[in-house]
């Protein structure tokens, strides 16, 4: 053991050694030695964001586009219980989000007083966080410590959840032992492997139109690349669920569109419901992937994969992971077969002569932009600015599609511009931008650029199309581009498609700093996807 190895230097070794690239954190009174280990090290870059939700959502994303950990770091207490409904999100789209909690020391418990930041008990934060983590643990055994962080770390890894780990401010500088290397996950039973791959093909062999449905544990898993093959060597047609959207972004499969039941593509809906052979790899039975059928799917005659276990039928294999039943396909299937390449017809060639932006208006300026650029990643928040992203071509794309919560948008672009490097394309609503819009001021500190296209209807227009009548729905009109040049960026704000283009075209110029283009909208126009959408629940819930 060196010398200079403490508990925290032992903990960043062990989450770089398992992919981990960087840290988001707000520092607090309990997590301050922590911070000091992060910042004097050097180990791995910290970026400091404005607002514990923020610094949630930006590791999400950055975990999400990178296919590995990524950490956000808080204070016990008013900054740990503020962090946890981003990490809630995190939990419930299988993102593997590393939180670290400064802790009370342990010479902090035996005063015998209550703690500022201290709710019910002194456990009470890490007992909330077991109800949104897949492993937990309060590191106040130092001789243990280096076991429980590999076992905790182990799983962020090995299940692409969230984890948490609690560092007593007072054992941070503690001697410790390092952390064991990564442990591998369990290869599963070769027979049971092997007799699943086989009745896979089978069945798929056997249906008149079977369907290859791809979700979001292909990317948690890193397997686009494996998957890709597959696709190519089934030539089946394959689509992406709603919070799959992104995957496979141009890769040359047989790929049709992005299913979303009553809201989505007609032939994409009858091609996925008439199927007698879906095949879905990691995919999640949720209410925002199949709520919206235009009629039931029958899952008898379907095969799922997720979870690290296989249901055909009436049956299930479990220890099953998902990049083993993928690495076995590919094994059986050795020539690609021959399958029509369809486009998806996304909206091209906006009318910039047209008075009105709307939705779709906003997702064909940026088609148009792609081609003559290059494709950006996507930052979504929820709302129809999400809704506006599926007109779009497809590139990588993170939003709360499932949990779908609002103030994603924003710390979740900058989360993947640290991540990638590259500049992202952040789609929010007013609502949503009240809410995180501001974490724009650390832009100028950390040179990020993104472009934010802030859909502007004064409204929380996504509520308001199913309840109109609700006054609470309206917002005020806050002039937001006005605000950018104080928060460290350039603003725009467009009321016609000749406006729209013209920003798009200067901010992709301009890189010096963020963008932000306010792009005003009446109130009552959706994108025809959210009233698909909100049409499709309204029939269903007429029908109960």
């Amino acid at each position: 053991m060196s010398p200079a190895l403490n508990l925290g230097r032992a903990l960043l070794r062990a989450l770089k050694a398992r992919g981990v690239a960087e840290i988001f954190g707000i520092p607090g009174d309990f997590a301050l030695p922590l911070f000091k280990v992060i910042e004097e090290s050097k180990i791995l870059p910290l970026y400091t964001l404005s607002h514990e939700p923020a610094v949630g959502f930006a590791a999400d994303a950055a975990a999400r586009f990178h296919t590995r950990p990524s950490v956000a770091a808080v204070t016990y207490g008013a900054g740990g219980l503020n962090m946890v409904n981003p990490i809630a999100a995190a939990y419930s789209e299988k993102s593997p989000v590393v939180v670290l909690s400064g802790g009370p020391g342990l010479a902090d418990r035996s005063t015998g007083l209550l703690l500022h930041h201290q709710a019910k008990r002194l456990s009470s934060q890490f007992e909330i966080y077991k109800e949104v983590t897949c492993d937990q643990a309060i590191l106040d055994d130092i001789q243990r410590a280096p076991q429980i962080m590999a076992r905790v770390l182990d799983n962020c890894v090995n299940q692409s959840r969230p984890v948490y780990l609690e560092i007593p401010r007072d054992l941070v500088f503690a001697s410790c032992a390092p952390v064991p290397r990564l442990t591998p996950v369990q290869a599963p039973d070769k027979d049971a492997l092997n007799a699943c791959a086989d009745e896979i093909l089978a069945r798929i062999q056997e249906a008149k139109s079977p369907v290859l449905v791809v979700d979001v544990e292909i990317r948690r898993f890193g397997l686009e690349p494996q998957v890709t093959q597959l696709c190519r060597k089934l030539g089946i047609p394959v689509v992406t669920t709603f919070m799959g959207r992104g995957l496979l972004a141009g890769q040359k499969v047989p790929f049709r569109g992005t299913y979303l039941g009553v809201a989505g593509d007609p032939d994409v809906t009858l091609l996925v419901e008439s199927s007698d052979c879906l095949l879905g790899l990691g995919v999640i039975l949720s209410d925002t992937n199949f709520g919206v059928s235009e009629k039931r799917i029958d899952l008898r005659r379907s095969i799922l994969a997720c979870d690290a276990q296989v249901t055909l039928g009436y049956h299930t294999y479990s220890n099953i992971p998902l990049p083993a039943l993928v690495q076995a396909l590919n094994r059986r299937l050795h020539k690609g077969r021959t399958y029509t390449a369809s486009v998806p017809n996304y909206p091209r060639g906006l009318k910039a002569n047209a008075d009105l932006v709307t939705p779709l208006a906003i997702a064909t300026a940026v088609n148009d932009l792609f081609d003559r650029t290059e494709r950006m990643p996507i930052a979504a928040d929820m709302g129809d600015c999400l809704f506006t992203a599926l007109d779009i071509e497809n590139t990588g794309l993170v939003a709360p599609g499932y949990y779908a919560t609002m103030g994603f948008g924003v710390p979740a672009g900058l989360g993947v511009q640290a991540a990638t490097g590259r500049r992202a394309l952040i789609m929010v609503g007013d609502g949503a931008f009240q809410m995180t819009g501001w974490e724009l001021l650390n832009c100028r500190r950390y040179r990020w650029n993104p472009i934010v296209l802030l859909f502007n209807n004064a409204s929380w227009e996504m509520l308001r199309a199913f309840q109109p009548e609700s006054k609470f729905n309206n917002l005020d009109d806050i002039r937001y581009a006005d605000l950018a040049v104080g928060l460290g960026g350039r603003g725009h704000r467009v009321h016609t498609c000749r406006d729209l283009v013209k920003a798009l075209d200067a901010s992709v110029r301009d890189k010096s700093c963020f963008q932000l283009i306010e792009i005003m909208l009446p109130r009552g126009v959706l994108s025809r996807t959210l009233q698909r959408y909100v049409d499709g629940i309204k029939r269903m819930r007429a029908r109960k």
